[in-house]
């Protein structure tokens, strides 16, 4: 990923972060157009990354939006075969669907993150995907 896109993206996070934190929806709002507008900028370019969208989808409000921008994150972390982005979207995934009652839909995405799982070293990832996994079977 270009680095200074992945700062940029960095940046936000962390300032969307702290305006959550603050409750300051208008700055919230603002700094969520602008990782949006990043996002849409470089879509299908060669500075396109999962990292991008995953992160737009982080901080996305609305449940079904922020679903369907993961599915977009996935299919990005898929086009490069990385198994760290697949693994933690499709986490990220099964963890909101299962907030919406959609248990089949989670354990669906919980097994594609604990497929992909297998390539990576991120323990606690590995942990929390396991969690859930027993606590929806």
């Amino acid at each position: 990923m270009n680095t200074k896109i992945y700062k940029a993206v960095h940046g936000l996070a962390e300032k969307l972060l702290a305006a959550t934190n603050q409750n300051n929806q208008t700055t919230f709002d603002a700094l969520y157009e602008e990782l949006k507008a990043i996002c849409e900028e470089h879509d299908n370019t060669d500075k396109d990354h999962p990292v991008q969208w995953e992160t737009l989808a982080d901080f996305t409000e609305d449940y079904e939006e922020a679903l369907a921008l993961y599915a977009v994150a996935f299919k990005k972390a898929e086009a490069i075969d990385s198994k760290d982005f697949m693994t933690s979207i499709s986490f990220a995934m099964a963890s909101l669907q299962d907030e919406l009652g959609h248990k089949d839909k989670a354990v669906e995405h919980l097994q594609i993150a604990k497929q992909c799982s297998e390539k990576i070293e991120d323990e606690e990832l590995k942990r929390e995907i396991h969690k859930l996994l027993k606590t929806l079977l």
